[in-house]
């Protein structure tokens, strides 16, 4: 939060949250601008907050899908999840002229969901060959639906705002509009979902290990399989509803953690919210003082040479 177009010192910075809380207000130090209150408590906190839960929202679901379908690369964006939730999202466009902009604001989660466990169920539907799960079916299947879902979203907005570059741009991911409401929405889902999925992590590990060993393990896995895909769902439509459509957090981040933490679930669903949320931070600290573009495409520069690479090496395994 110190680095923007107007860098505040960190001192001050503790001057204002300081002064937010009662009681503390002796220990404020230094007086500041009043102008930089209102950046760093409308501004710049809710950007940062937003950044981490739809960081961690993003990669928790990545680690969940990876374990699911036992393919690295599985991703809400990849398979067009990501793509189904924005879609479930603009279908609302129709509701603004009805409902208050908080109702919009509300209800609009709800369609993303929606949206975004279609999207997973028609995909998992298209790849699955005999109970199996290619990884090129599932990568051709997940980039057809996300394209189709992505070609009706823009035709939707197009003709609700008649903009192209309204639609362009909110279709590319960004943390630029973030509000205290978007927190709202996200916050509540990305620790509800992230819980939920901790307790099914043991299941996951088993799933791991093939349908059959989980079976014997006791493990109800059409059970499991089922809330992992709808819990999945609901946190990436809550990430995707409040700041479009970003790549790559939910590729990258289980990886890294994979190599540092292991592969169980119980550890990894955890640290890969941590270290997603912290990775989404840091991406839209790059875009909004260095270059000054959209979050979505920092994610994008790390994550497609990332997601090549995997490409590569599987290739050379066979």
């Amino acid at each position: 939060m110190v680095v923007g177009t107007a860098p505040i010192p960190m001192n001050d910075i503790l001057n204002i949250f300081l002064s937010r809380i009662p009681g503390l207000e002796a220990l404020i130090s230094s007086t500041y601008l009043p102008s930089w209150e209102i950046i760093i408590i409308e501004v710049r906190l809710p950007r940062v907050l937003l950044g981490a839960f739809v960081g961690a929202s993003l990669a928790v679901a990545g680690t969940s899908m990876q374990g699911l379908f036992r393919n690295p690369m599985a991703d809400p964006f990849v398979i067009g999840i990501s793509s189904g939730a924005a879609l479930g999202a603009v279908m609302t466009l129709p509701m603004e002229s009805v409902l208050l902009d908080t109702g919009v604001h509300y209800v609009a989660p709800f369609f993303a969901f929606v949206g975004a466990l279609g999207a997973v169920l028609l995909v998992y539907s298209i790849s699955r060959v005999g109970g199996k799960l290619p990884v090129e079916t599932l990568l051709l299947a997940g980039v057809a639906v996300a394209s189709f879902l992505s070609a009706v979203t823009s035709i939707v907005k197009y003709a609700y705002s008649r903009d192209i570059w309204s639609v362009l741009f909110g279709l590319t991911g960004s943390l630029g509009a973030a509000e205290w409401i978007d927190i709202n929405v996200v916050f509540p889902a990305c620790v509800l979902g992230t819980v939920i999925l901790v307790f099914f992590a043991r299941d996951l590990n088993g799933i791991m290990l093939g349908e059959e060993t989980a079976k014997h393990l006791g493990i109800e896995a059409e059970k499991v399989k089922k809330i992992i895909l709808v819990v999945s769902s609901f946190i990436t439509a809550a990430a995707v509803v409040t700041s479009g459509t970003i790549g790559f957090v939910g590729l990258v981040t289980p990886h890294v953690m994979r190599l540092i933490v292991g592969p169980d679930h119980r550890i990894l669903i955890p640290s890969s919210a941590i270290v997603g949320g912290i990775f989404l931070i840091w991406c839209d600290t790059i875009a909004r003082t260095l270059i000054a573009v959209p979050v979505s495409m920092i994610t994008a520069l790390f994550g497609a040479p990332f997601f090549i690479y995997l490409l590569w090496r599987r290739k050379r395994s066979t």
